[in-house]
């Protein structure tokens, strides 16, 4: 089992021909991800990195049967590249374009809350199951093979956790970045949900910033569910009050938004929290180990 994305899943690449999609899709198909084509509206029936493009995403799915589509295309095009590939049966959309108008990613959101299809996104880095499927803009040589899951709003972050865990020995199965804007598609607690279910992710490593209240939601849903060890990091501890940091998400509005605050949620929550990203990797394999002990001592 894997979260989201494995060997199987067909990608299409909306933006395709692009200077970004071109870039990106050429690394994704270097790690290995199963890239089917692409859509550039205008020049369908044409071969790019000797995959087909397509005029529509219908077009796509119909001769591919692409199931997951990755968004490269600039912000003023991309809630309706996020409808496009909604109304066409794509079950999962990451949308990597970074600037969307709020008003533009209400209706994208709105739209998607009749279907199917779930976003990941928008402005993020994608999703990785380590050693199988990159779909996104992530270096995949970072993420070596193992059984952490990361949820992240951050992507610089989702590297350095991923990088910190490998370096403690322990590996990743799948990494989420959700985004950072304020209004995104997949949360951190629905995030964390699929992390819980999959058989092959045995700890979670969960990634938050100032602003906003998905970590609080996703602290309290591990609290009355969760039965993994969960590792959490809130960036912006040093974020004076009110100022907006690094995402149009994270801005303190109260304060229960803040970084302290937040860590406080999480400790009273029963996730263990690391005050440095340097330490996400060392925490998690303390923590995996105190579990393990915990097992043997129940035997």
């Amino acid at each position: 089992m894997s979260v989201l994305v494995n060997k199987q899943s067909k990608i299409i690449v909306q933006g395709f021909t692009g200077t970004e999609g071109t870039f990106h899709a050429t690394q994704m198909i270097e790690y290995g991800t199963q890239v089917v084509g692409g859509v550039t509206p205008g020049k369908g029936g044409k071969q790019h990195l000797d995959r087909p493009v397509f005029n529509t995403v219908a077009d796509a799915v119909q001769q591919t049967g692409a199931d997951v589509s990755i968004i490269f295309v600039p912000p003023a095009f991309a809630s309706d590249a996020i409808i496009e590939a909604a109304e066409a049966g794509i079950g999962l959309i990451i949308c990597i374009t970074e600037g969307i108008p709020v008003q533009d990613m209400i209706k994208a959101k709105h739209y998607l809350a009749g279907t199917a299809s779930r976003l990941i996104g928008p402005n993020c880095p994608g999703v990785i199951t380590a050693g199988e499927c990159k779909v996104g803009i992530m270096p995949g040589f970072i993420f070596k093979k193992g059984r952490i899951g990361i949820v992240s709003k951050s992507g610089t972050l989702t590297y350095e956790a991923a990088d910190q865990v490998a370096k403690a020995g322990l590996g990743i199965s799948t990494a989420i970045g959700i985004g950072g804007d304020p209004i995104i598609g997949t949360t951190t607690k629905e995030a964390v949900e699929l992390f819980m279910n999959d058989d092959e992710t045995d700890g979670i490593v969960m990634i938050g910033e100032i602003g906003g209240g998905m970590e609080a939601e996703a602290a309290r849903w591990i609290k009355a569910n969760g039965t993994k060890p969960v590792v959490g990091f809130i960036a912006g501890q040093t974020a004076p009050p009110g100022r907006r940091m690094g995402h149009a998400g994270a801005i303190v509005g109260g304060a229960d938004d803040t970084a302290a605050a937040k860590m406080k949620i999480l400790r009273e929550c029963g996730i263990t929290v690391a005050d440095s990203p340097a330490d996400i990797g060392k925490t998690m394999a303390e923590v995996i180990a105190m579990k393990a002990a915990e097992k043997l001592v129940k035997i």
